[in-house]
């Protein structure tokens, strides 16, 4: 009886002074693990959410880009963090992919994350290099049944955002493209403009500046419908019904992070998707907040959830595997 009672007494002291920790949070700088490289989509929303976040917190937010196999080596890096919300990840949909990718993943999405709450979900665009022939949506569709998958197809390595929009596409036009992995999506991108591949889909956040600038050519996005910073584009459904592909950005904290410092990132979050500077950059870049009420963690949840669920199967029957 004595021993349980210490032991029901520790465990007490032990939450009520990680409550404590939790209620003066932050006191020092808060570190943002960006599982890409540098200058990529999902690290620009970092640092624009970062910037924000600093501000409600009254401490820095700083970008960690530790890169690398498909963002698990960022990812692993947050999981054996130390849980007291100083070292944060931000991940998109590769979070619920990797355990199907990887066979030795070294950590449980689910088991050793606290979710903080969703972030962000970015439209995907089918893009071209800028002399292909195909001069619609529809010509292209035409042009990647056509070649008997000779039709190149860019994407930033196994995993990511850009390949997982790939197996969808083969999987909707019930044809192949010969598929080709780059160390990221900036080096596919430069790849698509100087002309060696012909075709991607990508995140509009790493391909909105380039189709503006006149460096690429744009066919359709892959959204419900057309996007106000790209008017033009109609959506891929029209020609490949029933296809709709986003990507959602999540923010995750250790496993075992005292709710009290979950609660304030949260909070911290829900009000940078309300700046209005915030917001103005997400315009630009043809990318969506989350309503408030999705940046909670609960929401991240449900979403991680529903994803794994989604991508499981369709990657299990195209037998790709990352290692």
């Amino acid at each position: 009886m004595k021993r349980t009672f210490l032991a029901a007494a520790t465990t007490f002291a032990v939450l009520c002074a990680a409550n404590a920790a939790g209620q003066n949070y932050p006191t020092k700088p808060v570190v943002l693990v960006m599982p890409y490289a540098a200058g990529g989509p999902g690290d620009t929303l970092a640092r624009i959410f970062a910037s924000s976040m600093t501000k409600s917190l009254g401490q820095q937010v700083i970008i960690d880009n530790t890169a690398g196999a498909g963002g698990t080596i960022g990812s692993t890096k947050v999981a054996r963090a130390k849980p007291d919300g100083y070292m944060l990840l931000m991940v998109h949909i590769s979070h619920a992919t990797s355990p199907f990718l990887y066979r030795k993943l070294p950590y449980d999405p689910v088991k050793n994350f606290d979710p903080v709450g969703l972030v962000a979900e970015v439209p995907m665009t089918i893009v071209g290099k800028k002399d292909l022939a195909a001069k619609d949506i529809k010509e292209l569709v035409a042009f990647v049944k056509s070649s008997k998958g000779k039709a190149t197809y860019g994407h930033a390595g196994v995993g990511s955002a850009s390949h997982l929009c790939g197996l969808l596409l083969q999987s909707a036009l019930g044809s192949d493209f010969n598929t080709i992995a780059y160390k990221g999506t900036g080096p596919a991108m430069i790849e698509l403009m100087g002309g060696q591949i012909d075709f991607m889909c990508d995140q509009t956040t790493n391909t909105v500046p380039n189709i503006k600038a006149d460096k690429i050519k744009a066919y359709a996005v892959a959204s419900k419908a057309s996007l106000p910073s790209l008017p033009n584009l109609p959506p891929l459904s029209q020609v490949l019904p029933g296809f709709e592909y986003s990507i959602y950005y999540g923010m995750y904290a250790p496993k075992g992070t005292p709710k009290a410092t979950i609660d304030k990132l949260a909070s911290a979050l829900q009000t940078a998707l309300k700046d209005q500077t915030v917001k103005a950059r997400l315009a630009e870049l043809a990318t969506d907040p989350v309503p408030i009420e999705k940046a909670q963690p609960d929401a991240l949840a449900a979403q991680l959830k529903a994803e794994m669920d989604k991508f499981g199967p369709i990657i299990k029957k195209a037998g790709v595997y990352a290692d």
